[in-house]
């Protein structure tokens, strides 16, 4: 299975930040503190950010796609 088939199946189409922390070994907050500078890879993962009203979300084949690229 490929990263993005195996991410999918946990976690939906968007992954939220907690899931995103989760995957990346991080905490919530160290990672949010980490996405507010746009280099890099940070850079990567906010393109991949989308807004509904307040709650944000990750499309989670372009994480996987950063997350493959990195490896």
């Amino acid at each position: 299975m490929t990263k993005e088939e195996v991410l999918t199946s946990r976690y939906g189409t968007l992954m939220t930040l907690v899931h995103l922390a989760q995957e990346l070994h991080r905490s919530p907050d160290g990672l949010r503190i980490s996405l507010r500078k746009n280099d890099g890879w940070a850079g990567q993962i906010n393109q991949a950010k989308r807004r509904f009203g307040r709650r944000v979300y990750f499309d989670t084949a372009k994480i996987a796609a950063v997350i493959d690229a990195s490896a």
